[in-house]
């Protein structure tokens, strides 16, 4: 192991944005079809005079079919189509523009909420799988100083409908072929867009179980092919390992020791880098589940030798075999230090 460097300060520029934990309650779109649990649905849909076994078919469509428009789903009586889209069917999301990257096989889509906020996803084909990116808050209060979105601040927290429409909208486009060309299926979800999910806990945890519960209830993709990242909110780790999911948990680590990660990861602060990964080895044992710690390398920042040492060890001695490392590229952002 080498000497440690010197630390390395970042250069001084504007106050820093404070960590944000209470998104705004203001935007919250309407209720929609996605937010709703059955019986909710039943409800609703007797309320427009219609039975109950409609609310089999309208999950159906939604969750199979990929089918969010009441107007051309035809197992509905054609006079109740529009009260069903009044009653169920809110516009929440409208695409602004795609950019396409990879010879097509990257798109990535810019949506405008009902309140006119802004949000991306991005869906990622490859052989053998098709990943989509989503968004779990408009903006982030998590104040990381080398990231676009924290440096923007938290704007809200999304709707449950909203992170799941994102996946069922990359779902349709996959069907359709319009992602490289080819009809194919939606196989994996990340959790890995704009926003910190723990923070918005109790949505994220719902929108998880509409991703994964067998049609007609949900999309049926495997817990095991979603991924939910977190800077390191240690008690919300726990929490999440005790729902007894096998999904994978994503820790954006950034540095090994605390004295750097104070300033990269300000959340850091508040639980250390020991804390977060005493969490990340509890979830492990729980879930039966390896963790992927990310690290994006900043160059003359973190990109220490003696860095990558200490964070061997510190990973070892945690998690031991239960761990994956996932180095990336930092992209830079415009007007940062970074």
């Amino acid at each position: 192991m080498t000497s440690p460097a010197p630390k390395t300060t970042p250069a001084s520029g504007s106050a820093p944005i404070p960590l944000n934990f209470s998104a705004p309650r203001r935007g919250m779109p309407p209720k929609h079809f996605a937010d709703l649990d059955p019986s909710e649905v039943v409800s609703a849909l007797a309320e427009v005079g219609l039975p109950k076994f409609r609310a089999n078919q309208i999950s159906r469509q939604y969750y199979s079919r990929f089918n969010g428009d009441p107007a051309t789903m035809t197992d509905l009586p054609e006079a109740q189509r529009a009260a069903v889209g009044e009653a169920l069917f809110p516009p929440l999301m409208t695409p602004l523009r795609s950019v396409e990257a990879d010879d097509g096989e990257t798109r990535k889509t810019l949506w405008r909420l009902h309140d006119g906020t802004l949000l991306e996803s991005v869906l990622m084909r490859y052989p053998n799988r098709a990943t989509l990116c989503i968004s779990s808050q408009a903006g982030c209060g998590m104040a990381c100083p080398f990231c676009a979105t924290g440096q923007g601040g938290l704007d809200r927290n999304l709707s449950v409908a909203e992170m799941v429409e994102q996946v069922r909208n990359a779902a349709a486009a996959m069907e359709r072929g319009e992602v490289d060309g080819e009809s194919g299926r939606l196989s994996n979800i990340v959790f890995m867009g704009m926003g910190e999910p723990l923070a918005n806990y109790k949505r994220v945890l719902a929108t998880l179980r509409k991703i994964t519960a067998p049609a007609p209830e949900g999309f049926g993709i495997s817990q095991r092919n979603v991924t939910v990242s977190t800077v390191g909110l240690a008690p919300a780790i726990r929490k999440l390992a005790d729902e007894r999911m096998s999904v994978r948990l994503a820790v954006s680590l950034h540095t090994p020791d605390d004295e750097l990660r104070d300033t990269l990861v300000p959340v850091n602060n508040r639980w250390s880098v020991a804390e977060v990964l005493d969490a990340a080895r509890y979830y492990a044992d729980v879930s039966g589940r390896r963790v992927s710690i990310e690290y994006a390398l900043i160059k003359d920042v973190n990109d220490h030798t003696w860095r990558a040492d200490l964070l061997g060890k510190k990973l070892h001695r945690a998690l031991g075999s239960k761990v994956h490392v996932n180095v990336i590229p930092l992209n830079p952002t415009p007007g940062s230090q970074w």
